[in-house]
């Protein structure tokens, strides 16, 4: 009795209750992940090891699939690809930077501004990827504008035909959709820097670029960074457009529509499965890469930039040998 009364006791004490709160709040969300993540996720890295359909025989074929995601014409020439949507990122990035700098201080109609350049962004991604395969259609919206500031439409190259300017094409339609979203985190970190900054920098004499430089770039280095990473990453991975606009045909086909292409059109679930842990891995690095890269220029936090620590021990080198004479 004395047992089953301290059990009792214990059951109904304030660290076990709220224990066994945290437990069962978080047993259904960790079920549903593992269900429908984690245990995906391993039989996806088992099937790349295999040659196989979705129905019939499996063929355990080792490293061979890793091996073709590399040397398959189709396979590397997407990993290619993404070099346009990465380039793209960094002009989305600049241009997104740019507009929130200017729209977050007095300007005349800025929440008009505001509200057309993040419109595209609430768009769904196949609209826009109709709107812009009618855009770039030979003589539709683009080749008339153009014909109206005086080029011919003979000269006019085929936007999403000609290879060496329908991936740029194609590209520039991720700027136009993502750079409003950018635009509005910008906004939001450069309207949380403190005001007596600016002040400060007034009364120094700051220009328009030094308060830039010196007074906002610091201050929101952590959304710049964040900013990045989804844009780099969003670049690997990027699908909607090209697969609506050029259905991946004259050699547009980014990563992830030659994967959709080769797992559901081809069958080849192995192979799509092994590009798939790939992308995973260069998803990883890339954003390893960029943390460091924040170290380096930015810091973390309350550490320092490793550049910043590295100039300064080396200016004290120099100080204390030039003393030494």
């Amino acid at each position: 009795m004395k047992q089953k009364n301290g059990f009792v006791r214990w059951i109904q004490s304030g660290k076990v209750n709220r224990n066994l709160c945290i437990f069962t709040f978080m047993l259904v969300p960790l079920l549903l992940l593992i269900v429908f993540t984690y245990i995906p996720f391993g039989k996806m890295v088992q099937f790349s090891f295999y040659d196989m359909k979705y129905i019939g025989a499996r063929k355990f074929v080792g490293w061979k699939n890793y091996i073709d995601v590399f040397t398959r014409d189709d396979c590397f020439r997407a990993l290619k690809i993404s070099i346009y949507y990465i380039f793209a990122s960094f002009i989305q990035l600049g241009l997104a930077l740019y507009f929130a700098t200017i729209l977050s201080f007095k300007t005349k109609c800025s929440g008009l501004f505001k509200g057309f350049m993040f419109f595209p962004y609430l768009v769904c991604g196949i609209a826009v990827g109709f709107v812009f395969k009618f855009f770039y259609t030979r003589g539709f919206v683009l080749d008339t504008v153009l014909q109206w500031c005086g080029f011919q439409l003979d000269n006019l190259p085929y936007w999403l035909k000609d290879t060496r300017i329908n991936n740029i094409s194609v590209a520039a339609t991720s700027i136009w959709r993502y750079m409003g979203q950018q635009m509005v985190l910008f906004i939001g970190a450069i309207m949380s820097v403190d005001s007596s900054l600016y002040e400060a920098a007034e009364i120094d004499g700051a220009n328009g670029w030094a308060k830039f430089r010196y007074v906002i770039l610091p201050s929101i280095k952590t959304i710049v960074v964040l900013n990045m990473i989804l844009s780099i990453t969003g670049s690997l991975s990027v699908f909607e457009p090209p697969y609506v606009i050029t259905g991946g045909n004259f050699g547009t086909g980014s990563y992830f529509v030659i994967m959709n292409k080769l797992a559901h059109e081809n069958q080849k679930v192995g192979l799509a499965s092994a590009m798939a842990i790939v992308l995973l891995v260069l998803i990883m690095i890339a954003t390893a890469i960029q943390k460091w890269v924040e170290r380096y220029f930015f810091g973390v936090g309350d550490q320092e930039a490793i550049r910043t620590v590295r100039k300064r021990e080396k200016r004290l080198a120099m100080e204390a040998k030039g003393g030494t004479h």
